[in-house]
């Protein structure tokens, strides 16, 4: 049996209140952590975005009330309003439309531009929270941040400790992040802490902050980056200054160190890792993630902008590379990639080979000759034969 009309308009009328106490119930579960942040600098972003609103809003809810009060005033049942069909300007009315947008506009870019340089992630904070700055001697905490597919990876160069999805940091002290990436592109992102970063290979990006309220936050990337990327969370932990040596404790007495052997494995993708401890880490070991060159032989990023710099390897430069088992593209499943290639580590050898070099007897150390040529410091006489070169 159909239904008729008025028995489906009862019907929804009842359940108006329903649908009304579902909808509050679902709004009671959300946690506004973006507009109530326990971060100095989270806390300007979220006093900036409700200024920027309230300004917006002094525009649009007046042309709101005024569009329904045109239409209810000059509604056709309306006799008693004005008509004037030959009206066509208004100096009053030009002016309150055109100088109310531009006070506005003035306004917000006024604030823009205060708020972008006081909250430019690339500058050191200068306070801990309002009325507060920063004492003298207090030594901001750094943590090197590498987006992996797919975790989150943070070194502690200061205590010789790294983690895998867990961040800590102690309350009202600065933490300077310098963040990348290993393979692509990624955000990270504390809400409760300061606004969203991206993370990029072969780049560093920076962000000051601070967590002025102990409590345990959440932190994600916010930029798609393939298959695990939902699994791509970690906890923040804002700690007091002896909880968060204990912290370190914990972190001391986990794994073993975090070498390259070892950062290579965990670099393979993965998903939905679990939190993981490392106790040690391998001097350098950022700055050759960040120049792309962890793995052994490998040339670095920037020997190769210090080469190019002086004009380059020329023609030669293109046999300088060696075939790696374990690629960039081939490790993601790419199975049109291209036969994966390395540039082999020429103005920096590795370490082994820097050792060596440095062990070598004194009368292995002549110095190169060339056909025709005097060795340097002697006489044209004395080497006027030409002498056959030696490699050093």
């Amino acid at each position: 049996m159909i239904p008729s009309a008025a028995s489906l308009l009862r019907a929804l009328r009842g359940a108006r209140p329903l649908a009304l106490l579902s909808a509050l119930a679902l709004l009671g579960g959300c946690n506004a952590v973006v507009l109530d942040p326990a971060g100095d600098i989270a806390q300007q972003q979220a006093w900036l975005i409700v200024a920027s609103t309230v300004l917006m809003l002094v525009i649009i809810v007046p042309v709101m009330a005024l569009t329904v009060l045109f239409a209810w005033r000059y509604r056709q049942s309306n006799k008693e309003a004005r008509y004037e069909p030959e009206w066509d300007h208004s100096t009053q009315l030009e002016l309150l439309i055109w100088a109310a947008p531009l006070l506005i506009i003035i306004c917000l870019g006024a604030l823009t531009w205060v708020s972008t340089h006081l909250l430019d992630p690339y500058r050191p904070i200068a306070r801990v929270a309002e009325g507060k700055p920063i004492a003298a001697e207090v030594e901001p905490l750094e943590v090197e941040v590498v987006a992996l597919d797919w975790k989150w990876l943070f070194i502690y160069p200061q205590y010789g400790v790294a983690t895998v999805n867990e961040l800590a940091a102690p309350v009202d002290r600065p933490i300077n992040f310098r963040i990348t990436s290993s393979s692509v592109m990624n955000s990270f992102y504390v809400p409760a802490l300061a606004g969203m970063i991206y993370a990029m290979p072969g780049m560093e990006t920076k962000l000051h902050a601070v967590i002025n309220k102990a409590g345990n936050y959440e932190g994600f990337s916010a930029n798609y980056s393939g298959a695990g990327f939902s699994g791509m969370r970690f906890r923040f932990h804002g700690l007091n200054d002896a909880q968060f040596a204990e912290w370190v404790a914990k972190a001391k007495a986990g794994n073993g160190p975090l070498d390259r052997n070892v950062y290579l494995k965990l670099e393979q993708p993965s998903e939905n890792v679990p939190v993981a401890r490392f106790a040690g880490i391998e001097e350098g070991l950022y700055n050759a993630i960040v120049n792309m060159c962890v793995e052994p032989g490998k040339m670095c990023m920037s020997e190769m902008m210090a080469i190019d710099a002086k004009g380059g390897l020329g023609k030669e430069g293109i046999r300088n590379v060696r075939q790696l088992t374990y690629d960039k593209h081939a490790r993601r499943g790419a199975v049109l990639a291209s036969e994966p290639v390395v540039v082999g580590a020429i103005c920096a050898p590795p370490a082994p080979v820097r050792q060596a070099a440095a062990a070598r007897p004194a009368a292995d150390q002549a110095p190169l000759t060339g056909a025709g040529l005097p060795r340097p410091g002697a006489s044209a006489t004395a080497d006027a034969k030409p002498s056959r070169p030696t490699n050093s």
